[in-house]
């Protein structure tokens, strides 16, 4: 039986250098799905990403993508199993057009999204394709760097704070976006503090805390859990 599986994560510790900063993750998300990883600012969200894509010193544990065991894979070779990763700071190259910083990702893996289709996705992009990075507003920045991975082939998407400081117009562009993704069968992990964002997007809430999942919700209880996740992130 084909497992419906796009990420099993069980057991994931990890450390940067001496410091332990995971202490056993566990979650899983299915092909298709977005799931949503909540946490205050050091809690280890951004770290399990990292840790999935051995980007930490040092990690133990399980990590499956696509039915595939990854401990002992490179980035690059977890990469070219089509997981794409958008970090929180962009990473946008300022003496290059929007275009070319577009452009710049090989396309690894069949199935990546044409330049044409990625302009009717983010109209924004195609009016400011011949304009440096630099000169960009930090929404037309975000949705570039969402942009860039989906060339690639990559069809699970690691979303790193995307929503963070923007204004709530471009916030709602990007849900849209996301929920478009969904419908054509992305498998999405979205890290994120803005936990509104989350809901309305994510079949299932992960609240991480100290490197730990903490709370674990589905999309039908967050209404009645909604105290208990405000306590949880601080707000």
């Amino acid at each position: 039986m084909t497992s419906t599986l796009a990420l099993e994560v069980k057991g994931l510790q990890a450390w940067y250098g001496e410091s332990h900063v995971l202490h056993g993750i566990d979650f899983e998300v299915n092909k298709g799905e977005c799931v949503s990883l909540l946490g205050r600012n050091g809690a280890g969200r951004t770290s399990t990403l990292r840790a999935i894509l051995g980007l930490t010193s040092r990690r133990t544990g399980l990590v499956k993508i696509q039915g595939r065991d990854v401990m002992s894979l490179q980035t690059h070779q977890i990469a070219r199993l089509g997981v794409g990763y958008c970090p929180e700071e962009r990473a946008i190259y300022s003496s290059l057009s929007c275009e070319e910083n577009l452009l710049l990702p090989p396309v690894f893996r069949p199935g990546g999204m044409p330049l044409e289709e990625i302009y009717e996705l983010f109209p924004n992009l195609k009016e400011r394709r011949k304009s440096q990075g630099t000169r960009l507003s930090g929404g037309e920045q975000q949705m570039l760097a969402m942009a860039r991975i989906l060339r690639t082939g990559a069809d699970i998407l690691f979303l790193d704070e995307i929503s963070e400081g923007l204004a709530p117009v471009i916030v709602e562009k990007l849900a849209q976006v996301i929920t478009t993704l969904k419908e054509r069968g992305y498998t999405i992990l979205l890290v994120e503090q803005n936990f509104e964002f989350a809901s309305e997007l994510a079949e299932r809430l992960y609240v991480i805390e100290h490197g730990e999942v903490v709370s674990h919700i589905p999309a039908s209880e967050i209404a009645s859990k909604h105290e208990e996740l405000k306590e949880l992130l601080g707000i």
